[in-house]
């Protein structure tokens, strides 16, 4: 068993994954071992990893998306009956200032509108865009190539060898606290 010096509390401990396989090993491994705080990094969208990370559940973005698309069409029934009632045109026959079905088409292209823009909004909201004020332990440009991560932003001292050893018997490459390394695997 390693030591680990004076390793402060709330230490980011990493482990690099050379394979998606070995990866997943170690996120099931540390799930089972009950640590569910830890982020992953990816090179590439995989329906396995989406699974580690949500554990099945769907995603926040769903309800930006419905908040926009009810926005949209309340402010698109605003802006076309507010008009007609703003600037009304003679009515032969009694008919209503403010009808729906002429209306239609405008609300439903604001709905879609709105919608669109919320769920931008949203997406950017829980991916964490623009990454200002990113952590640095969560900054590795490995990761953005070819390699696998797995983040733990908030370790604390009782758990962090086990995560360790978790991560070092899984099969990571390299296990990082913070600056320093701790375990390192030559190329073989």
């Amino acid at each position: 068993m390693s030591t680990f010096g004076n390793i402060k509390r709330g230490t980011a401990v990493k482990g690099i994954f050379a394979h998606l396989d070995l990866f997943m090993t170690a996120a099931d491994r540390l799930k089972k071992a009950g640590f569910r705080n830890f982020e992953v990094l990816s090179p590439l969208p995989r329906h396995e990893v989406l699974d580690v990370v949500s554990e099945g559940r769907p995603s926040p973005v769903r309800w930006w998306t419905l908040t926009g698309g009810i926005t949209g069409i309340t402010c698109g029934f605003l802006l076309t009956s507010l008009t007609a009632i703003q600037w009304p045109m003679i009515n032969p026959g009694g008919k209503p200032v403010v009808s729906l079905p002429p209306y239609a088409v405008i609300m439903f292209e604001c709905t879609i509108l709105f919608g669109a823009l919320f769920t931008l909004a949203g997406l950017l909201v829980h991916c964490g865009l623009p990454s200002w004020g990113l952590n640095k332990s969560l900054q590795d440009p490995r990761c953005q190539d070819d390699k696998f991560g797995i983040v733990f932003l908030d370790a604390k001292d009782s758990d962090l060898s086990d995560i360790v050893e978790v991560l070092r018997g899984a099969g990571a490459i390299e296990v990082t606290t913070g600056d320093d390394t701790i375990y390192e695997v030559p190329n073989a």
